[in-house]
């Protein structure tokens, strides 16, 4: 099956994230980056995913994230996700990979594989990540074009997409709220205010937008942003949270360790406190109920 094959492969997770929002519920959303990945966060109880583009070139390509993955890159690791979990996902769909039009092909790609939310920023080319420095931005007219066509190229009204702003960095804090209003105005279902810097603005932030539309917090650890518990953002105003770029921050510390111990002592024995086993694995992912099944067929 193709990931262009069935739109509405992912209707309940969309439906339930929308629903979620609708109730005032706050959502906490662990960054994700494959399928096994997803299968964790799911099997812990969360009831959204994060698929940033940061973590697709991290784990793809062993890189940046300065804008060098592709759609289909970013839309072949969705698809995988979403064909094995059934908790929606929020998908990082960078700058729409290109003017409008491309955002409109962008948005049905990502609706096919089954984003819940997708995720548009205002960001010229090269994009980067939204803590590193010297970024740059198209226009506010250019965006909100860029959204009103997002919002149309959308098959079903459950697709949320989620405008971010990275203007803080460039323009500076008010310039980012005035962009934000804008966004707002055209129709979307959530902000991202990006990168704001303490506690006071995400205060002002919230007070301005809070009750209008559901606000998502970023929290980067080591970022530009003060890291805080989806406890303290939930009281602050905001109504997702995500986490996106720490869980392959911790599989990259655990794996150093991992090759340094076994580069060292020629066998992975030291390790195996911190490992599961061979049917440990083949029970987390499910293993047994797949050849069960096999049987049926026999």
């Amino acid at each position: 099956m193709s990931p262009h094959d069935d739109a509405s492969r992912a209707g309940r997770p969309r439906a339930d994230l929308k629903h979620r929002l609708a109730a005032g519920e706050t959502v906490l959303a662990p960054g994700v980056y494959d399928a096994l990945s997803a299968l964790i966060a799911e099997q812990a109880g969360f009831n959204a995913l994060y698929l940033s583009g940061g973590a697709v070139a991290y784990t793809s390509l062993g890189r940046s994230d300065v804008g060098l993955t592709t759609a289909k890159e970013a839309i072949d690791t969705l698809w995988r996700i979403t064909d094995r979990v059934r908790t929606p996902v929020i998908v990082d769909a960078d700058t729409g990979f290109g003017n409008a039009l491309n955002t409109q092909r962008t948005v049905r790609d990502f609706e096919r594989a089954g984003a819940a939310m997708v995720q548009l920023e205002d960001q010229g080319f090269p994009k980067r990540c939204g803590h590193l420095a010297d970024k740059t931005l198209v226009s506010c007219a250019e965006m909100c074009g860029k959204l009103r066509a997002a919002l149309d190229a959308r098959h079903v009204s459950d697709t949320l997409i989620l405008a971010r702003t990275d203007a803080i960095a460039v323009e500076g804090f008010d310039a980012a709220m005035d962009r934000a209003e804008a966004y707002l105005a055209c129709g979307v279902d959530a902000l991202f205010i990006e990168a704001v810097n303490t506690t006071e603005q995400m205060d002002r932030v919230c007070k301005r937008f809070g009750e209008r539309i559901p606000l998502l917090a970023n929290m980067v650890e080591g970022g530009q942003t003060p890291v805080r518990s989806m406890r303290e953002l939930r009281r602050r105003g905001y109504r997702i949270v995500i986490f996106p770029g720490g869980t392959a921050r911790f599989v990259a510390h655990g794996l150093q360790r991992y090759y340094a111990s076994l580069h060292e002592h020629g066998t992975t024995e030291p390790m195996w406190p911190d490992m599961l086993t061979f049917n440990g694995l083949n029970e987390l992912i499910g293993t047994p109920e797949l050849l069960a099944l096999s049987k049926r067929y026999i």
